[in-house]
């Protein structure tokens, strides 16, 4: 059984981890959940879930504050990680080595195991700061994927919007999700040529 971990920070988008959560729970996969205190009060705000309602979401939840944690090891072997929303505080840390905290500590691990590091960095417009820890994040090894929203699949409310984006994240592990009708991309058949 595949073992990811998933993070959740103070940056808007919680649903992109909450469905991200419930999408991993449809394949055999064990989910290692670790929730900023920021993340906990964004959750809440933006969403109708309470944190415990997330929690359930996962196989195993581990305190942001837990350096002693499974998932702070490179020897505990997991498939990578993904930390969506994932603030750009967290990404500069990470782009640092300031493993502060569990979400740090494991992204860290992540990056220096050579495992998948996804990173849905949630702030626009980016600043020069923001873009060199992005790069030297991709330099290291992680994947930078801002949830951007795709409309050739002509979406019909939000949450058509967030699993076409969620869905983009599980391909980054090499899940292969049959998503419902329409959400990838396949061609424009028939189309002359412009």
């Amino acid at each position: 059984m595949k073992r990811i971990v998933v993070a959740m920070t103070g940056a808007s988008g919680a649903i992109y981890g909450i469905r991200l959560l419930e999408r991993l729970r449809e394949l055999p996969v064990e989910t290692h959940l670790i929730v900023s205190r920021w993340a906990r009060v964004t959750i809440e705000q933006e969403t109708e879930l309470t944190y415990r309602q997330v929690k359930e979401l996962a196989d195993v939840v581990h305190g942001e504050s837990d350096q002693a944690a499974s998932i702070s090891s490179g020897s505990f072997l997991t498939h990578g990680m993904v930390i969506v929303p994932c603030s750009v505080k967290t990404l500069s840390a990470i782009a640092t080595g300031f493993a502060h905290n569990l979400v740090c500590r494991a992204a860290d691990v992540t990056l220096k195991e050579r495992r998948p590091l996804v990173l849905a960095a949630r702030e626009t417009p980016l600043s020069t700061i923001h873009l060199r820890n992005m790069l030297t994040l991709a330099e290291a090894g992680a994947t930078i994927m801002p949830p951007m929203p795709a409309f050739y699949p002509r979406p019909r409310e939000v949450d058509e919007l967030v699993d076409h984006t969620v869905l983009r994240m599980l391909d980054q592990f090499g899940f292969d999700l049959e998503p419902e009708s329409g959400l990838r991309w396949d061609g424009m058949p028939g189309r002359e040529e412009i």
